[in-house]
């Protein structure tokens, strides 16, 4: 299943995505956290019956609503640097021993179509295809089978930086924070993603020219052993987004440097998830 965020006045909304193509509304998105299981077995008996409807013509029109991540404004977003082999090469990084943890609040997060804007004091913007993990359930000092077991789908995510921010110090915070700079896409569920140890292609677009093409099997810390070692020190709730880290390919590692500016559009996509494409824009004067 597929589910995505809407706003509905003041409130975030999840809905399902149904065979006819419409979003089937659900909950709040933080009552739709609280009680996944319930609320997930609604979404199959919807998806369901649309399906098997002459037409389905019920639900609504995904392009008449106003997206919105879905995840809830109370989850931590947590991002995994240098977690792909070829990525901390063309860094000139040794392996990493430990994964390299920084944060994103969910302030910084978009959705597919949202004009990102490059913040005055930047070159521009480098992107960073990630493969995003949404949990699903409580892991606290959880082993790594129990912590993939316990993600509830996956998403293609983002990580767009401001690298002149994040390199002022060796806190990487400010530059991870931009406006808009953390577009995510449509949560696909775990069990029709599978294991992503198995494989999955990440690919990202600058104004349609392929710049990463990378693959999940170089992944260094997996999915399961990332949630795991987080567990061990923080307890992951239901609507934590845990993003995975970045093949090999962004801009700033480049010579020159090559790096996202007003008039751009940047595409990421993963298999089985989908494409989340945004058009880069000026900061605003006012």
């Amino acid at each position: 299943m597929r589910f995505v965020g809407f706003r509905d006045g003041r409130q975030v909304r999840i809905g399902v995505l149904t065979g006819g193509g419409r979003v089937a509304p659900l909950a709040e998105v933080g009552e739709f956290y609280e009680d996944l299981p319930g609320w997930s077995a609604r979404a199959r008996e919807l998806a369901d019956s649309a399906a098997g409807a002459a037409g389905a013509a019920g639900g609504l029109v995904p392009g008449e609503l106003e997206a919105a991540p879905a995840v809830p404004d109370a989850a931590r977003v947590v991002c995994v640097g240098l977690n792909y082999r070829a990525h901390a090469a063309e860094g000139g990084f040794p392996i990493p021993e430990t994964p390299a943890i920084f944060g994103r609040w969910t302030a910084s997060l978009a959705v597919d179509g949202t004009p990102v804007p490059v913040p005055p004091d930047e070159a521009g913007l480098d992107w960073e295809v990630e493969l995003a993990a949404v949990v699903g359930t409580t892991l606290r000092c959880a082993d790594e089978e129990t912590a993939l077991a316990g993600v509830f789908g996956y998403a293609t995510f983002n990580d767009l930086s401001a690298r002149r921010a994040q390199r002022l110090t060796a806190q990487w915070t400010l530059g991870k924070n931009s406006d808009h700079s953390g577009p995510i896409g449509p949560i696909v569920t775990a069990d029709e993603v599978g294991d992503p140890a198995d494989g999955l292609r990440l690919v990202t677009r600058v104004n349609g020219e392929i710049v990463q093409d990378g693959d999940t099997k170089d992944m260094i810390f997996s999915v399961g052993r990332v949630l795991a070692h987080l567990s061990r020190t923080m307890t992951l709730r239901p609507g934590d987004v845990v993003a995975t880290g970045t093949p090999a390919g962004v801009g700033h590692a480049r010579t020159p440097a090559w790096f996202l500016r007003p008039g751009d559009v940047v595409e990421v996509e993963i298999d089985r998830l989908g494409t989340v494409r945004n058009p880069i824009v000026a900061w605003p004067e006012d």
